[in-house]
């Protein structure tokens, strides 16, 4: 107890002053018992007397300045105990703490605000299409707003199909300075975010709920040098739509959709590749399968491979290698 009641302080005062006070006054204050503040007078037993503040007050302190010094030693032990270990830590900095492991979506955001916050430069960032609610693009706008208005650079790419989303296209919106650009490219595996060439986060489950915070300068690094690799192969959103039919009468979706195809990827698996619905991939198979008079599944695979049609992007890869 730290409080009298009002009664309490008042009973207490008058004690005080008069040297005693009747038991029956003060059963409406059982706060002076407890505060051990009044003590049975020992020639009548209706009556107390107060205990002298100085006292009253020594009683209450006592415990509480043992536990502090108890603590205090409790202290003093475990940073003993832990001396021995932090020249071992420090050697192991640069290793033990460049991969984080983040659990839980309250967790994964604060990681995400404090990187953000300390961002001077650029944020890199990947964003495969997928629905993005309210609370999500509130949260966003809270988070990139200042960092433009601190003159740091975002550069950001998503699928194809963002093109269509009302949500993506007006976040957008919300930064049409120079320093905010937005990119669009037919497929991404996962979401990135890198910030200042200093630490990234990639997700460990398809849920959201785990990511991993690297700071490893090389992994950083690298992941960098991905992101620019599709960044030089992605459009601008504010550009021309990209799925305009080729002179091979396939679009570019289609085209892409072939690839994964014959790759031997499922239905499901190439949606979520492409950032679509699983329905409207299956009605661009669809399409494709009537462009190229397929009437199988099966046939389809051989008519893509013997059509030829994926030889453009096939030519670039083997550039690339060589």
């Amino acid at each position: 107890m730290t409080e009298l009641c009002d009664d309490g302080r008042r009973f207490y005062e008058n004690a005080l002053r008069t040297g005693r006070i009747a038991r029956a006054e003060v059963d409406s204050a059982p706060c002076l018992m407890e505060f051990g503040l009044l003590h049975p007078d020992p020639d009548d037993a209706n009556w107390l007397r107060p205990v002298p503040p100085p006292i009253a007050l020594a009683q209450r302190l006592n415990p509480i300045e043992h536990e502090i010094t108890e603590r205090r030693r409790l202290s003093i032990e475990l940073a003993d105990l832990f001396e021995p270990f932090m020249a071992l830590s420090a050697q192991a900095t640069s290793t033990t703490h460049s991969i984080t492991v983040l659990e839980g979506r309250e967790r994964i955001n604060a990681a995400l605000d404090l990187a953000t916050a300390e961002c001077q430069s650029e944020m890199l960032t990947v964003q495969p299409s997928r629905r993005r609610h309210e609370h999500t693009l509130i949260q966003g706008l809270e988070r990139d707003r200042p960092l433009i208005e601190r003159g740091c650079r975002i550069r950001t790419l998503y699928q194809h199909t963002a093109r269509y989303s009302p949500e993506t296209l007006a976040y957008v919106a919300q930064f049409s300075s120079g320093k905010a650009e937005y990119r669009t490219i037919d497929e991404l595996v996962e979401r990135l975010i890198i910030c200042d060439e200093t630490v990234a986060f990639i997700p460990v489950r398809d849920d959201g709920e785990v990511a991993l915070e690297l700071r490893h300068p090389g992994l950083v690094r690298y992941l960098i040098k991905v992101f620019e690799f599709m960044w030089d192969r992605s459009v601008p959103l504010s550009g021309g739509a990209p799925y305009e039919t080729a002179p091979d009468g396939i679009t570019e979706i289609q085209h892409s959709i072939a690839k994964l195809l014959v790759e031997g990827h499922v239905d499901e698996a190439i949606a979520r590749r492409l950032g679509m619905n699983v329905r409207t991939c299956r009605a661009h198979i669809a399409k494709l399968a009537q462009a190229l008079g397929s009437g199988s599944r099966a046939q389809l695979g051989y008519l893509i491979a013997q059509s030829g049609i994926l030889n453009q992007d096939q030519e670039p890869d083997q550039d690339h290698r060589h």
